[in-house]
């Protein structure tokens, strides 16, 4: 089975006020294994960050500025999860967000479901721990996955420990080390 672990950061909470994707982070598995492949890009988002994206991500405009545009990126990244099981936390945030990039290109694109199918982590978790705080570091805490490093986030740091979790959830035995 290939599931791509992703995530992404944005310039706000929201994709209906114009919020755009600023960083995108793939990390692809086969058969539960890292295959080594790696999808990660920071983006233009052709506006400023909001105050809370800024300080949550560590992002700037001065930083994104000279980045690609998500049109630039777009058949890179659809190629690169074509045919996956995504593996997202709180998934309807960023396939919504992702949707909305995609309905901004030229060409018909679809959305995220016609390229690859999607398991909610979050979802997920709340399921397995009912009534419980079930955000990516209350569940790396819960699961034993070390997320010291993390002083920020980062879409491509976050998948890395969101494959942790999931593997942990599902499994219970097994750690990914990337």
């Amino acid at each position: 089975m290939r599931q791509i672990v992703l995530d992404t950061e944005t310039t706000g909470l929201s994709w209906e006020k114009g919020n755009r994707v600023v960083e995108i982070g793939c990390i692809e598995y086969l058969d539960r294994r890292p295959s080594g492949r790696v999808f990660h890009q920071y983006l233009n988002p052709e506006r400023e960050m909001e105050a809370g994206a800024a300080e949550v991500t560590g992002l700037s405009w001065s930083f994104l500025a000279d980045k690609p545009l998500f049109a630039d990126v777009a058949d890179a990244f659809l190629r690169f999860i074509a045919g996956a099981e995504l593996v997202i936390h709180n998934a309807e945030f960023d396939v919504g967000f992702l949707d909305a990039e995609l309905r901004r290109l030229p060409q018909a694109c679809g959305c995220i479901a016609d390229h690859a199918s999607v398991l909610d982590t979050l979802k997920l978790a709340r399921e397995l721990y009912p009534g419980q705080r079930n955000s990516l570091d209350a569940l790396c805490k819960r699961l034993g996955v070390d997320n010291q490093h993390r002083h920020r986030h980062g879409a491509l740091l976050d998948a890395e420990l969101l494959a942790d979790v999931y593997l942990a959830m599902t499994r219970g035995q097994d750690s990914l080390e990337i």
